[in-house]
This record gives C-alpha cells, structure tokens and sequence, in this order.
C-alpha cells in the first residue's frame, strides 16, 4: 500500500510500508522518536496513534538520516527544527557573538553555563553549544538558573559512561568502528527512552501529567490489554 491511499493510517500499516527499507523498524523505535519529539502523529479519540502523509515521510527523514549519515538525534532535531521554521540550519561553528546572537542568551548565562561545566569553554562553539544555551534561556524563563542543571550534567555523565562500557570491547578490536558506533548509538537511544520515561512517570506520580500521556498507556485501556499494534500493554497497574 502506499500513505497516499488514506488521510491517516495507524502505526501497523506504517511499519509495513516501512520495513522494507528499514529493516529495524519497530512500535518502540516509533514511540522512542516521538517521545523525543522528533515526530508527532495525531491521536484518534481511542488513544491511537494516526500517521498522515507528512508524519511517514518525516520519519523516513529521519530513519535516513540514523542509518546512512550516522547522525545523533540532537542533530536530526536541529535539521528538522530549522525545516520547520523555514530558516536557515546554524552554522557548524560559531564564535562567541554569534552564538549568543543565535541563542538569544546574554553573556552572563552564557558564563555561568561554562562556569558550571554545561557548556566547554572555546574560541569556536559548535551546535551542542547552541542547544545547550537555548535550552538554558528556554529554562530560564522557569527560574532554573545553570547552577540547577548541574545534576543533569552529572546525570547525562554518568549514562556516557555506561555506554562508553557497552562499546568498548567493540571499540578493541580491529577493522572498522561502525560495530562499536552502532552498538553505542542503540544503547544510548535505550537510555535516552528509559530516562524520559522515568520523568514522564515521576510527573505523573506527582500530579503533573495525565495518564494517557504515559507511554505505552492509551486512554480507557487498561494495562495489559493491546495496543494499537497488536501488542500487549505490559506496564502494571501501579505504573
């Protein structure tokens, strides 16, 4: 079937048209992806998931992009960010006036920022930088100064760390790196699904997020009944 055929079609008839050229695709891989952000299918009134033309399409992008660029999801985020506002992507490197002018951030957050660890102190700044300072001016408008993220560093340290263990057996041995890439890709990916998570759970413990919006979760269904793939919701009642 081809996604011109309907409007919308559900995450099933999605993985068909799909898996041909992505072998790998999977309903927690698409899941991952949109909880990250990077895609954001409608919902029908059952808690389905409903992909229009342009949803697949996007996905394909960014399927692409993992798989012969090697890219990061943060700089799959960037190119499709710049896509959809129709500007311009941010130049690989900046200096220290550009990227302030691009982030919007003044040079005291920016100080405090590298004073803290979050951002390296250079003559040249790259596009992490850039992402880290406009988060830090999104987040600052919240009251969250640098010195409050200080715990997100140590955090994201430490889930470097686990996956620097994951590959490095890989990393050893001779030949090419891309066994080693892709086993560190696959497994920070995992980490990066568990972790947001285990924030969506936190939020919704304290009160601060409704339940359809867990993952796995969809409205009127309880846990273990299936989902809109087929598959059985695994998650216990208690979360």
């Amino acid at each position: 079937m081809t996604s011109g055929h309907r409007a919308y079609v559900g995450i099933g008839q999605v993985l068909a048209e799909l898996r041909d050229e992505f072998p790998d695709i999977s309903p927690s891989k698409i899941r991952f992806l949109e909880a990250e952000g990077l895609i954001q299918p409608a919902r029908a009134q059952s808690g389905y998931r409903r992909f229009a033309v342009a949803d697949i399409e996007r996905l394909r992008y960014i399927l692409t992009a993992q798989r012969d660029e090697y890219l990061p999801l943060r700089v799959i985020r960037q190119r499709l960010e710049a896509m959809d506002s129709g500007a311009d992507p941010a130049p690989e490197t900046m200096t220290r006036s550009e990227l302030l002018k691009a982030a919007g951030a003044g040079e005291t957050l920016l100080a405090e920022l590298e004073d803290y660890g979050l951002v390296r102190r250079a003559r040249q700044y790259g596009t992490d930088a850039l992402t880290v300072v406009r988060c830090a001016v999104s987040l600052s408008e919240f009251g969250i100064a640098p010195r409050h993220l200080r715990g997100v560093k140590a955090s994201a340290e430490r889930e470097v760390s686990l996956v620097e263990q994951v590959a490095a057996p890989l990393s050893r041995q001779k030949g090419s790196r891309e066994p080693a890439l892709r086993v560190a890709r696959d497994a920070a990916a995992h980490i990066a699904r568990l972790h947001a998570t285990l924030v969506a759970d936190g939020l919704s413990d304290a009160g601060l997020a409704s339940a359809p919006a867990r993952p796995g979760r969809y409205p009127g269904k309880p846990a273990g009944t299936a989902g809109e793939d087929g598959l059985p919701d695994l998650r216990s009642a208690s979360g």
